[in-house]
C-alpha cells in the first residue's frame, strides 16, 4: 500500500491516486473492528480492558497536539510503544490506529494522509508487543528506546513514501518518474526523503521517543502493568471437566477398637466342657470315667 509509487504507474494526472485515500480509509476501520472482536473473542480483550483501549486512546489523542508540527517534536508515540509492550501486539495495533484518528478529528487533520498515519501507527504498536518478552530491568528501558528511534524513521519513511510522487513535482533529480526501474525510482525517494525529512522531522521524532521512553518509560510501565492486571489482556484459562468423584474410604476401626478384637477368645468348641457340669457337654473319656 505504502510502495504504490514503485510498482505502479500513475494515471494521466499525478494526482489520479488521490482519491485512494478515502478507500484505504473505508477498509482500514472494518480491519480495526475485526481486530478488536478477535481479541475479545479469544480472551485478550474484556470490557474492562477496551475501556483502557478507549482511555488510552483519549490520552494519546491530546498529547499528540503539544508537539506535532514543532521540529518534528511527536509525544504520540512514546506511550503508543509501552501500551504495546504490556498489552500485546492486537491492543498495540488498534490503540495505534484509534490514537492517530481520535487526533486527527481533535486537531481538524483529517486528510488523505489519515488512513496513512493510522496504519503506520498501528504497526508500531503491534511491533512493540512483538518485542522479547523476557528482556527486564535497564535492558528493557534500552530496547524500548532503541525501538522508539528505529519507528521514529521508519514512520517517517513511509509517510514520505506514499505522497512522494504528488510533492517532488515532474521535472526534478527527485521527481518520481512513471515506467522507470523500481532500482532508479527507489534512488531517487531516498534522497528525497534525506534531503527533506530524514535530518529534520525524523531526527526530531527519534529524539523525542528517545528522551520520553528512557525518562517516563520505567514510571508509566509500572502504571500500565498494574492496569493490566485488573483486566484481562492475557488467553482465558480453560476449565477442564472435574474428574469422577472416588468412592470414600471407610473409616479405619481405632486401635483399641482394633486390639480388642485381635485379644477376644475364642469361643468353645461343641464337645467341650465349658463347666456347667453337664454331661451332654462333658469329653465321652470324662463320661466312661468310673465315679
Amino acid at each position: 500500500m505504502f510502495c504504490w509509487p514503485l510498482f505502479i504507474a500513475p494515471g494521466p494526472a499525478p494526482a489520479a491516486h488521490t482519491a485512494d485515500a478515502p478507500l484505504i480509509f473505508l477498509v482500514t476501520m472494518p480491519v480495526l473492528l475485526a481486530v478488536v472482536l478477535a481479541e475479545m473473542s479469544s480472551g485478550g480483550i474484556d470490557p474492562r480492558a477496551l475501556a483502557m483501549l478507549g482511555v488510552l486512546s483519549a490520552v494519546n489523542a491530546g498529547l499528540r497536539p503539544l508537539g506535532a508540527g514543532t521540529a518534528g517534536i511527536e509525544t504520540v508515540f512514546f506511550l503508543l510503544v509501552l501500551a504495546g509492550r504490556v498489552f500485546g501486539p492486537g491492543f498495540g495495533f488498534v490503540l495505534g490506529a484509534t490514537s492517530l484518528f481520535a487526533s486527527g478529528l481533535l486537531t481538524a487533520g483529517v486528510g488523505p494522509w489519515l488512513p496513512f498515519q493510522m496504519i503506520a501507527s498501528g504497526w508500531i504498536g503491534l511491533g512493540a508487543g512483538l518485542l522479547p518478552r523476557r528482556v527486564t530491568g535497564r535492558a528493557e528501558i534500552a530496547m524500548l528506546a532503541a525501538y522508539g528511534v528505529l519507528v521514529a524513521y521508519v514512520f517517517g519513511f513511509l509517510m514520505n513514501l506514499w505522497f512522494w510522487p504528488f510533492t517532488a513535482g515532474a521535472d526534478t533529480q527527485l521527481s518520481y518518474e512513471a515506467g522507470a526501474p523500481v532500482l532508479e525510482n527507489l534512488h531517487r525517494f531516498a534522497v528525497f526523503t534525506l534531503v527533506t525529512s530524514t535530518f529534520g522531522w525524523d531526527t526530531g521524532r527519534a529524539v523525542t521517543n528517545l528522551v520520553a521512553l528512557v525518562a517516563l518509560g520505567p514510571a508509566v510501565l509500572t502504571v500500565l502493568r498494574r492496569a493490566a492486571r485488573r483486566a484481562a489482556f492475557e488467553a482465558p484459562v480453560a476449565f477442564t471437566p472435574p474428574n469422577k468423584p472416588h468412592k470414600p474410604h471407610k473409616p479405619h476401626k481405632p486401635h483399641e477398637e482394633h486390639e480388642e478384637h485381635t485379644h477376644a477368645p475364642h469361643p468353645k468348641s461343641a464337645g467341650i466342657d465349658t463347666g456347667d457340669g453337664a454331661d451332654g457337654h462333658r469329653p465321652a473319656a470324662a463320661r466312661n470315667r468310673p465315679g
